[in-house]
């Protein structure tokens, strides 16, 4: 595997990769070096035999507090100069200058996660805010300790939920849930409190 600067990465004798967000000084805060390593990382171990499983957690205290908004310009890494139809978005959607800069950063992730062959766990262990919680979506199982929360605030930052989550979220907890977290939910909840209201 690549030596990366966001993350971390071991396989143990089973076969079984642990891949860890690696930035606990920012509360692992994503930011597009994490979004190009996590879907490269994801690419690789589709490709690699010896990884048999994959669980994904967070250094330090949190999974991962969001994106990144102390990085200057474009936080998303997006080229707000490329202003393609979409027709041409469509028709060159793999194609520079669109894959970078215009494409949805952790809507790539989560694509590359959701067409790994290999079973993915999000091992959650404390807060999973945004970004930290969408991504997980596409993830087969998610596990989350006493100390997560989770966060789904784009209705209190007034921006549209990214990651592909309007299409992973309804089909695991189902549409009424869906909104109130995606829409009316104004602060993380505990993760016991997730699995009372997804049960209801």
């Amino acid at each position: 595997m690549t030596a990366w600067q966001t993350l971390s990465w071991s396989v143990d004798d089973d076969g079984v990769a642990t891949l860890t967000l690696d930035r606990p000084e920012a509360l692992n805060a994503f930011d597009v070096t994490m979004a190009r390593e996590l879907e490269q990382a994801f690419l690789d171990a589709a490709a690699d035999d010896s990884v048999r499983a994959i669980v994904v957690t967070g250094a330090g205290r949190a999974f991962c507090a969001g994106m990144d908004l102390s990085a200057t310009g474009n936080v998303f890494g997006l080229d707000e100069a490329v202003l393609p139809t979409p027709t041409e978005l469509r028709d060159h959607l793999t194609e520079a200058p669109y894959h970078d800069g215009v494409r949805d950063t952790g809507g790539r992730v989560t694509l590359a996660i959701h067409a790994c062959p290999k079973p993915v766990i999000a091992a959650i262990n404390g807060p999973a805010v945004g970004i930290g919680a969408t991504m997980t979506l596409a993830m087969d199982l998610r596990l989350a300790s006493t100390r997560a929360r989770i966060g789904f605030v784009f209705g209190r930052l007034g921006i549209v939920p990214e990651a592909c989550s309007t299409w992973f979220l309804p089909r695991i907890v189902g549409v009424q849930q869906a909104l109130e977290w995606i829409e009316r939910t104004r602060r993380p909840s505990s993760a016991s409190s997730a699995v009372r209201t997804s049960a209801e």
